[in-house]
């Protein structure tokens, strides 16, 4: 993990395309700012970890389970 101490309206750049900059320092919370690729996914990590966990749940779903939802619908 690479730590840095930057300051309100500095920014980094990860692999030429994608810009993070502290938009905000209050307390212990860090406002920040991501400039990125429109198909560049970004997400929270409690979210993208909760879409993985969803993910893997989906693999286990048969095809009987497949064949109830099409006749739900």
């Amino acid at each position: 993990m690479l730590a840095l101490t930057r300051k309100t309206g500095d920014a980094i750049m990860i692999n030429n395309n994608i810009e993070i900059t502290v938009l905000e320092v209050r307390g212990d919370q860090v406002k920040i700012g991501i400039s990125a690729p429109k198909e560049v996914s970004i997400y929270r990590k409690e979210v993208y970890l909760e879409i993985q966990k969803e993910n893997e749940a989906a693999k286990g779903i048969s095809m009987d389970d497949l064949e109830a939802l099409k006749n739900l619908l």
